[in-house]
């Protein structure tokens, strides 16, 4: 083999991340445990991770999001119980809710070389991967972060970057019940909708989402 060939398969042997997965849980148990995990790696206790879980119902606001996006009055959100929270993510307004793999991947930039563009394309070039593996075309949009099929968004990104540890991520709507997008103008933007695997394809599961998405997180980070 030649040695650039021995090169990036040492490298490739070397790079490991580790996976967590947290199931359903509240927002709040979510973040506490990022929170700590960062922590943990920032102190380099652990290697990079990427925690997956499906969150309780709730609707998240970005660190730079209109609230003029929550069409729903106070009152409605809580007859239909999902609370508003806001956090310290990139992005707007998003949904989360059960069907819906949200991937957090904690990891140091630093260690990488590496800048946010960087880690945002390949988040979404995780996500264009798992959707080709169910034979559904994903594209991104160059004025809207994100993974698209047709003018309808699938995938979500909302990041945030500190002292090169990464934080928040990305989601893929599997089975979510898209009827909860109503309430709200997603990521706040007003022209185009929300779509779901389960409306592309049949038989999708979230344990499975989950396995390709921790699949191709190996292929495009090169762990």
């Amino acid at each position: 083999m030649a040695q650039g060939g021995l090169i990036l398969l040492e490298l490739l042997m070397t790079y490991k991340f580790k996976t967590l997965d947290l199931g359903r849980c509240s927002y709040e148990f979510g973040i506490a445990e990022q929170d700590r995990i960062v922590e943990a790696r920032r102190n380099g206790a652990v290697p990079d991770m990427l925690i997956l879980l499906e969150h309780d119902p709730v609707y998240t606001l970005g660190r730079n999001a209109d609230e003029r996006h929550v069409i729903a009055s106070p009152e409605k959100l809580a007859e239909v119980g999902i609370p508003l929270i806001r956090t310290g993510r990139g992005g707007d307004i998003t949904y989360h809710g059960p069907g819906q793999v949200v991937a957090y991947p904690i990891m140091d930039l630093g260690d990488r070389g590496e800048r946010v563009v960087w880690y945002v394309s390949s988040l979404e070039e995780i996500l264009i991967r798992v959707l080709a593996e169910y034979g559904v075309e994903g594209r991104r949009d160059p004025a809207n972060r994100g993974v698209w099929v047709g003018d309808e968004k699938i995938g979500a990104i909302g990041v945030r970057v500190a002292r090169h540890i990464t934080m928040h991520g990305f989601c893929l709507n599997v089975t979510v019940n898209l009827d909860n997008y109503r309430y709200i103008v997603p990521c706040g933007i007003h022209d185009k909708g929300v779509t779901s695997l389960d409306r592309l394809v049949n038989g999708v599961t979230v344990e499975d989402a989950k396995r390709l998405i921790i699949e191709k997180f190996g292929e495009v980070m090169g762990a």
